[in-house]
């Protein structure tokens, strides 16, 4: 594929992506701006708010000055090789997830990607398979249950993980188990890439943060409304599936 030839879903995944990050900072934005409405998907609002207040204590405190020294005191390149060596692990489970999506073409280049990476990226501090234009099709076990049928139930913010629904929050254990660092038998190299993946997740956040402080009236909401869009518009049709367009929404009875 070449930059001419960028597809349709490319540009929803790119788009995706950025608001997705914005998204994740549902804990790292104030809600003094508060306009209480009800909302369809958020029956739980009120105990959501204030895990968002609590976690945005906790970021303004602890996580972003963790992060911006990060940002400071790392070079970019050692910086990127972080971002890589997480992403190229995230390639993994992303290729048992297009599989159980029945994504055989998407599992075959999350496949090629990470063995790529691995080998000749230096255990994916490189992303080699970029540049040799092998694309990402990054899923989770949430979109593959999305993709089986399963609806997203109740918004809901978690302490020090931030926005997600039921369907999410069911499909975390599994996320954890296959994301690889869970699995190292080493418990302080463990605990440090757990750290490691905190911060560089925030510190990559850092400018979004800035952006949704900026545009939003009340962060909550937005970072809500914006959560669940993306959320609905990554969930892919198995093969054979006719598309539904209320694929991730909540039923009715929510």
């Amino acid at each position: 594929m070449t930059k001419q030839k960028t597809t349709y879903s490319q540009l929803i995944l790119r788009g995706s992506t950025a608001a997705l990050g914005l998204a994740l900072l549902a804990g790292c934005a104030s809600n003094s701006r508060v306009t209480q409405q009800a909302h369809p998907d958020d029956p739980y609002e009120s105990f959501n708010r204030s895990i968002y207040s609590f976690n945005d204590g906790l970021d303004r405190a602890v996580l972003k000055p963790v992060a911006t020294a990060y940002q400071e005191v790392t070079p970019k390149p050692v910086r990127s090789g972080v971002t890589n060596f997480f992403a190229n692990l995230g390639d993994a489970w992303s290729f048992v997830n297009n599989v159980l999506q029945g994504r055989g073409t998407d599992a075959f280049d999350s496949m090629v990607r990470f063995n790529v990476n691995t080998v000749f990226g230096l255990g994916g501090l490189l992303d080699i398979a970029s540049e040799m234009r092998i694309q990402r099709h990054k899923q989770d076990f949430g979109l593959t249950l999305g993709s089986w049928g399963v609806k997203t139930g109740p918004y809901l913010v978690l302490p020090f993980l931030g926005p997600s629904t039921i369907r999410d929050t069911v499909a975390l254990p599994v996320d954890w188990k296959g994301g690889l660092v869970g699995e190292i038998s080493d418990i302080p190299v463990r605990n440090s890439l757990i750290g490691l993946r905190f911060v560089e997740k925030r510190e990559s956040l850092l400018n979004a943060g800035e952006v949704l402080d900026a545009a939003a009236l009340d962060p909550y909401s937005f970072t809500r409304d914006v959560y669940l869009q993306v959320r609905s518009q990554r969930i892919l049709p198995r093969k054979g599936q006719v598309e539904d367009e209320d694929a991730g929404k909540l039923p009715e009875e929510y």
